[in-house]
């Protein structure tokens, strides 16, 4: 083998290239990652990390607040951008350190610049002002998405902030519109509220974050409005006119909205300059994959935001993994109804498994049992008892199918749920689990008693 010649070359450093460029090494194959900007991807440097940071500062700042009603005062409270913003830099910094270490051990040679992945496996990479060739037997795609900016009249000439750029924001606006109302542009509206910035979210939809069953959009909504975000839903941008904003509901009102700071949050497309010339089959805008992750071209594997899906960093490792392990001789395949979806807003948002919607779309038979939190006694003493526990169980044999939890830290306790629908659990099992008292994961035993029907507290 020539010495720049590899048996897998992954073209992206973000959770689903840098994984699976790991994977393979371990795997024994002579591994190339080649990545244009900082490791870890918009995930580690624009995306997750830079978010939840900002998101724990917005929940501290929440709870200082909130504990003045339960008798502890704390004087007046001041904000530090430019600090918030400094520990935000220094954690991703730390992440970035470590992705990098872990490249070095698993000797993995890092190209820094830009890859052009040629048809019969050469690849050419432009490094500042001189170019090399590597050449690669597999080839994985993880060179993920960019943010959309929709064609608004006026766009072109108006300051506009995305979820690339916001993050080094220079100062606190006096007021901001964010446009989408999805994951992104909530979690944002969470932070901004926080430091007494009044948001306006715009979302052509019927409601916000629709990608999540009803309910969880109604309590996020009711929550939101609580702490002073206003929501527009059903309604569009039509023109921008440097930081005033033409909007149009669905009924045809019109209205103007001034503001200090647009923030535009309405999806991302995927990057695909990097293969053009490769003529992969497509799947509207995204690279089409098999369950296996492999492309129309036998020796291409794709992962990650540029094959669409859920655009999540966790899905994108579990894809990266997976197509390494295929480009290494293995034969394995991803189950997407494993893949937890999370909100990191204030309560979060989180589910795993099926929605109603696609079990009556897959015509199963199910019951549904929903626990609110307002009994529970762990969220009552948090002073968080707005959410709750919705758990779908097929009915013949009581397979749990898919759960939703609303209110705080649930992200972290989905993985209960996960794994029991990774193991085909049942809620006769969940039921016959012991769960710690007082928890907010014991609704999820309520949720499961209550379903067969033993339960005493719903």
């Amino acid at each position: 083998m020539l010495l720049n010649s590899y048996e897998v070359v992954v073209i992206g450093g973000g959770p689903g290239g840098y994984v699976a460029a790991i994977r393979a090494a371990k795997l024994g194959k002579k591994v190339a990652l080649v990545e244009a900007r900082d490791l870890g991807g918009t995930c580690l440097n624009r995306g997750c990390i830079p978010s939840k940071t900002l998101l724990r500062h917005a929940e501290v700042i929440e709870s200082i607040e909130k504990a003045k009603s339960w008798g502890i005062e704390t004087g007046e409270l001041t904000f530090s951008l430019s600090k918030m913003l400094a520990r935000k830099d220094a954690v991703i910094q730390q992440l970035r350190n470590g992705i990098s270490y872990l490249l070095k051990q698993g000797k993995i040679d890092v190209y820094n610049g830009f890859a052009q992945v040629k048809s019969g496996g050469d690849i050419t990479i432009q490094i500042a002002d001189k170019e090399e060739v590597i050449h690669a037997e597999k080839t994985i795609l993880a060179t993920g998405s960019k943010p959309i900016v929709p064609p608004i009249d006026g766009i072109e000439t108006a300051e506009y902030y995305t979820s690339d750029t916001i993050f080094d924001i220079e100062k606190i606006p006096e007021s901001m519109v964010i446009v989408g109302g999805g994951i992104i542009g909530v979690e944002l509206a969470c932070i901004f509220a926080s430091l007494k910035v009044p948001v306006t979210i715009i979302e052509m939809g019927d409601r916000i974050i629709p990608g999540e069953e009803p309910e969880a959009s109604k309590a996020l909504a009711k929550s939101l409005k609580k702490k002073g975000i206003s929501i527009l839903t059903k309604t569009k941008v039509i023109k921008i006119d440097q930081k005033q904003i033409h909007i149009e509901t669905d009924q045809g009102k019109k209205e103007t909205l001034d503001t200090e700071a647009i923030l535009m949050a309405v999806g991302r497309a995927p990057n695909t300059s990097a293969f053009s010339e490769l003529n992969l089959e497509m799947d509207g805008p995204f690279v089409k994959v098999n369950e296996e992750m492999v492309t129309s071209n036998p020796a291409v594997y794709a992962v990650g935001d540029v094959i669409g899906g859920w655009l999540l960093a966790h899905s994108a490792s579990a894809e990266g993994m997976i197509a390494a392990a295929n480009a290494a001789g293995e034969k394995q395949a991803i189950n997407y109804q494993l893949v937890p979806r999370c909100v990191y807003t204030s309560p979060e948002v989180a589910s795993v498994g099926m929605t109603e919607a696609e079990a009556k779309q897959k015509g199963i038979d199910y019951k549904v049992v929903t626990v609110p939190h307002s009994g529970n006694g762990r969220a009552l003493a948090h002073g968080e008892a707005e959410g709750f526990t919705k758990l779908i169980a097929g009915t013949k044999y009581g397979e749990i199918l898919g759960v939703l939890m609303v209110g705080p830290h649930v992200t972290e306790m989905i993985a209960e749920p996960s794994a029991f629908i990774h193991l085909e659990g049942t809620v006769d099992e969940l039921a016959s689990m012991i769960h710690a008292h007082p928890t907010i994961t014991e609704s999820l035993y309520e949720a499961a008693a209550s379903w067969t029907g033993q339960g005493v507290h719903h």
